[in-house]
């Protein structure tokens, strides 16, 4: 029986695996989702990693944090994400300020431009999570949570005894 993945996908014969075929099937699911984000927050003129990073600096307002420490909380990792802060750093939405007794650290903010930016956005992300995945009873979305977890921590343990690096 040939499976709605590989219906889409116009995929002749079966999967080399299940999990092949659940792989990919998170992958193209996950930038169905992507997509979707970036329609819904174009007319804001943020990528869905900027608003990301504004979400970050908002729930640390006001004392902020420093780029690793936004680097390590971001959903999506981003290669150059100095430029991404300066761009955001550009159209006053955060403020950088160097400490004084580390010169190394850059305090990252978010300035009441980016806190009232998201707070205009903030109805319009939470309908569209709703519609996105509002047609899944309750158990079924903690389901998906709880697996996501544990593959998120099955990569994790396996990076941290270096099996990753064998592959």
């Amino acid at each position: 029986m040939a499976s709605k993945l590989g219906d889409e996908i116009g995929k002749k014969g079966p999967f080399a695996s299940l999990e092949e075929e659940v792989m990919l099937s998170l992958l193209r699911t996950a930038d169905r989702l992507i997509r979707t984000t970036e329609n819904a927050l174009r007319p804001s003129g943020l990528t869905p990693t900027q608003y990301n990073v504004l979400r970050i600096l908002r729930g640390m307002a006001p004392q902020g944090l420093a780029c690793q420490e936004i680097a390590r909380r971001m959903i999506t990792r981003d290669a150059d994400l100095t430029r991404l802060l300066d761009r955001l750093e550009k159209r006053g939405l955060i403020n950088r300020q160097r400490q004084t007794d580390d010169r190394r650290v850059v305090l990252i903010t978010v300035t009441s431009a980016g806190s009232a930016l998201l707070a205009e956005l903030d109805d319009m992300v939470n309908e569209l999570n709703k519609r996105l995945l509002g047609h899944l009873e309750a158990q079924k979305l903690n389901q998906l949570l709880d697996l996501m977890d544990q593959v998120r921590e099955s990569i994790e343990n396996m990076t941290a005894k270096g099996q990753m690096e064998t592959l």
